[in-house]
């Protein structure tokens, strides 16, 4: 996975039901836009809000639709629900795994590094490992990653920790194996691949997946500077549509935009119409 991946949002009705159309048509609208994959039930898929089967409906829909790679979330807290979640992407058609750190209970290095082993010997795909502490409060030592980076079917990682200096020091103990370090914070992608990391994953590229792209891009044809200038640019929207409004301003976004983002689940609640102007003011100034 190279380049600049969407964990692509899911639309839902205001009863909280898939709209699975619109799923569709969401798919095709970000590759239109220059994503290079598609992460389906990540964070910002709202993933913890649905169940095993719902997750793999969504997996199933996406894998179908799209013509680039998939990178399908499959992390849960206990292992058991991981493999069955990982096996059945698998089977819906993913190319890969992301799986989350175990979360809700404390877990030591040691155990870490031997449940992401045991999940990548029982995955039929290739298995990414996801770093979110803003979200489960554990973070994955570059120690550990670089322990990991030479199993034969650990394939990479997302660190959406927004922090460069660790992602440095996970670059500089995988620069030797075949593993591929992607971003997970759209304030830094610039930086990032400035820094040796292969691609991103990226809140931005469901808002504003031309300008996320164009980043990319721009650094892998040695204009490094330029890229660091527009992603300078994208961050309040990115902050915005993350740290201060989540996937509730980031579907208010999509949806200014013509996509079919849909409503957020409960317990999350749309944005107010003040928001709505702001992020809409925001999303435009992107486009300049």
């Amino acid at each position: 996975m190279h380049g600049t991946g969407v964990p692509l949002l899911t639309p839902f009705d205001d009863e909280g039901d898939l709209r699975e159309d619109d799923l569709r048509e969401l798919v095709a609208w970000v590759e239109d836009r220059g994503v290079d994959f598609i992460v389906p039930c990540g964070s910002n898929s709202e993933a913890e809000l649905m169940s095993v089967e719902e997750r793999n409906r969504v997996t199933e829909i996406v894998a179908d639709e799209a013509t680039v790679p998939v990178l399908a979330g499959t992390g849960h807290p206990g292992l058991r629900e991981t493999l069955r979640q990982t096996n059945l992407a698998a089977e819906a058609g993913a190319d890969a795994a992301l799986v989350i750190t175990p979360f809700y209970f404390g877990h030591d290095d040691a155990t870490l590094a031997n449940y992401y082993r045991t999940v990548a010997e029982e995955s039929p795909v290739p298995v990414y490992l996801y770093s979110v502490p803003v979200f489960t409060d554990v973070v994955l030592s570059p120690e550990v990653v670089g322990e990991l980076a030479d199993h034969d079917n650990i394939a990479g990682m997302k660190d959406s920790s927004g922090n460069l200096t660790r992602l440095q020091r996970e670059r500089a103990r995988t620069e030797d194996a075949d593993f591929d370090l992607l971003v997970g914070s759209g304030n830094i992608f610039a930086a990032g691949l400035d820094a040796g990391a292969d691609g991103g994953v990226l809140a931005l590229a469901n808002v504003a997946p031309e300008r996320a792209s164009e980043i990319y891009r721009l650094q892998q044809g040695g204009h490094g500077a330029q890229a660091r200038q527009l992603n300078a640019r994208l961050v309040e929207l990115n902050r915005a549509i993350t740290a201060e409004y989540g996937v509730p301003g980031a579907k208010a976004v999509m949806q200014a935009r013509g996509a079919p983002a849909g409503a957020p689940r409960r317990p999350h609640r749309p944005v107010s119409d003040e928001v709505r102007d702001e992020l809409a003011e925001l999303a435009q100034a992107a486009e300049q």
